[in-house]
């Protein structure tokens, strides 16, 4: 059996690590590199790193942050935020990147998954989709969730897939940033329906919405921010419990 995997995520906006509440109201959670330090040496398995910001410097910082990364952690680590060509994704990776994760780009160019999966390897495309569940019908959301499209989830994942995608990341809009759980409904029919693993995002608030998420939700991996970034959780005591409820975990 896989070991399921806990990934804390830091949303990076102008250098610094960002949290908010259904993707606004975004308050400070610190230094990134320093976070990414602190939570390699307390057992988490991956990291998650994605620029917010819109500026147009962006390559150039993600670049740099990437770089500073990769010399203090010794765990695979994910960078996304304004990927859109193979040029980006070659510096990423040259950086000390593992995988890259690319959203809106991928709805915008779905043959950039394709192209970037035949270059680089599936193992190392991520693609993030954010989702909202409008009137009954789970819809993709772009440009960090402000942009609502009519392309329903579960068709746009097995496109995903198809195209040559190593995982996805869902991030449920109406769950992010609440606390109240995992969208496990969601995530168990994504995790039946295609092949590759599914990252769970939007919704972790205490250590039993972890356990939910892998028994209910069928989920590959969990991604949090604040229960981590405010030490609301500590990965030790989150790994212990869920191996005390039969959840195979890396400790």
């Amino acid at each position: 059996m896989l070991t399921k995997r806990i990934i804390p995520c830091l949303d990076i906006k102008n250098g610094r690590t960002v949290k908010g509440v259904n993707f606004v109201d975004l308050r400070d959670a610190g230094d990134p590199v320093e976070l990414a330090e602190i939570y390699a040496k307390s057992g988490a398995d991956e990291l998650v790193f994605l620029d917010i910001s819109a500026t147009e410097e962006r390559r150039k910082t993600l670049a740099d942050l990437v770089l500073r990364v990769a010399e203090k952690v010794n765990i695979p680590f994910t960078v996304g935020g304004g990927i859109s060509s193979v040029e980006d994704v070659d510096i990423l990776l040259q950086n000390g990147a593992d995988k890259v994760s690319i959203n809106s780009s991928a709805v915008k160019n779905p043959d950039l998954i394709n192209t970037l999966a035949a270059k680089f390897g599936s193992q190392c495309i991520t693609v993030a989709i954010d989702a909202k569940q409008v009137d009954g019908t789970w819809l993709v959301h772009l440009v960090g969730g402000k942009v609502p499209t009519e392309i329903n989830l579960f068709e746009w994942a097995k496109e995903v897939e198809s195209r040559g995608a190593g995982e996805i990341l869902f991030t449920s809009m109406n769950n992010d940033g609440t606390k109240d759980g995992f969208a496990n409904e969601a995530l168990a029919r994504l995790s039946s329906e295609l092949n590759i693993p599914i990252i769970a995002s939007g919704g972790a608030g205490n250590i039993q919405h972890f356990c939910d998420v892998f028994k209910d939700g069928k989920a590959d991996a969990a991604l949090a921010a604040s229960v981590f970034h405010f030490k609301e959780i500590e990965i030790k005591n989150l790994k212990e419990a869920l191996r005390k409820d039969g959840i195979e975990v890396r400790i």
